[in-house]
C-alpha cells in the first residue's frame, strides 16, 4: 500500500505458453520398401522415444551415400528367415524388418559381430525388438508394437530410420 491509500500492481513478465505439438501423421500402415544394389554392413541399432512416435535406427558402416535396400511391413506372425520357425514377440502387432545387409564377411565367410540388444521397456509404442535371422545377404528383425499404428521409414547417409506413431 502506498501512502495515501493507493496500491501498486505487481508487474509480471508475460511468458508465452509452449506451443502444442501436432502429432497428426499421414504415414499409413502399408508396406514400405527401398531399393539399392549395395549391400551395407549393419554395425549398430538403437531406439529412442519422441513426443509423437518411437524411433528405431539401424547404423550402417561406411561414409557412403548408397541407400540400404529394405522392406518393412506388418505381419500376423514373425517367421525366422530361412528356417521359417515362428519367433514369439511381444506386442499387439509385429513389424518385420528386412535389410539388404549380410551377416557374414564376404572375404572370410565369418559372421560379423551380432547387433546389440535394444531394450524398449517402458516405451509408449514399442514392446520388443529382436534380430531374428537372415540369409542370402539379408538381415531380418522383428519389432513388436502396441497396435497396428502408422509408421514411416527414411534414410540418411549411414542410417535407416523406422518411426512408429503413438496414435493415428
Amino acid at each position: 500500500m502506498l501512502a495515501g491509500g493507493g496500491t501498486v500492481a505487481a508487474t509480471v513478465p508475460a511468458v508465452a505458453a509452449p506451443a502444442a505439438v501436432d502429432c497428426a501423421v499421414t504415414w499409413g500402415s502399408l508396406d514400405k520398401s527401398g531399393d539399392s544394389v549395395v549391400n551395407r554392413r549393419l554395425v549398430g541399432v538403437r531406439a529412442g522415444e519422441h513426443e509423437c512416435y518411437d524411433r528405431l535406427v539401424f547404423d550402417a558402416q561406411g561414409a557412403g551415400a548408397d541407400p540400404i535396400k529394405y522392406s518393412v511391413r506388418y505381419v500376423d506372425v514373425l517367421h525366422q528367415d530361412p528356417s521359417d520357425a515362428v519367433v514369439p514377440i511381444k506386442g499387439g502387432a509385429i513389424l518385420e524388418i528386412s535389410l539388404f545387409s549380410s551377416r557374414y564377411d564376404p572375404a572370410t565367410g565369418q559372421p560379423y559381430p551380432a547387433l546389440p540388444a535394444v531394450d524398449v521397456t517402458g516405451y509408449r509404442t514399442f514392446r520388443e525388438f529382436k534380430v531374428t535371422g537372415g540369409s542370402e545377404g539379408y538381415t531380418q528383425a522383428g519389432l513388436g508394437v502396441r497396435a497396428r499404428l502408422p509408421f514411416r521409414v527414411f534414410q540418411t547417409a549411414n542410417h535407416l530410420v523406422v518411426d512408429v506413431a503413438h496414435t493415428w
